[in-house]
C-alpha cells in the first residue's frame, strides 16, 4: 500500500487546560505503538485545551475504541474523530 493511498484519520479532543492532558492522550498511541502523523495543541477559551491528531494506518473501528479510552481520562472533556 502506498502511502497516498492510506487513508488519514483526525481525532479531536477538547481537554481542560491541564498540564497533563496531551500527555494522557499521546499515552494511549504509545502503549498501540502509533505514531500520529501530526499533532495540534492549542490552548482555548474558558480555561480549555484543543488537540487534533492526523492518524494513518488505523481502521475507524480502533479509533473509536482510542477514542473512548481517551475520554475516560478525568482531564478530557470530549474526543472524537473524522475522515481527514
Amino acid at each position: 500500500m502506498s502511502p497516498e493511498s492510506v487513508q488519514v484519520l483526525r481525532l479531536r479532543v477538547l481537554a481542560e487546560a491541564d498540564p497533563a492532558a496531551l500527555q494522557r492522550v499521546l499515552e494511549r498511541f504509545l502503549h498501540l505503538n502509533v505514531l500520529p502523523r501530526r499533532v495540534v495543541a492549542e490552548y482555548g477559551t474558558g480555561n480549555t485545551l484543543h488537540i487534533q491528531l492526523d492518524i494513518a494506518g488505523v481502521s475507524e473501528q480502533r479509533l473509536s475504541l482510542i477514542a473512548a479510552k481517551i475520554e475516560q481520562a478525568p482531564c478530557v472533556l470530549r474526543a472524537f474523530w473524522s475522515r481527514g
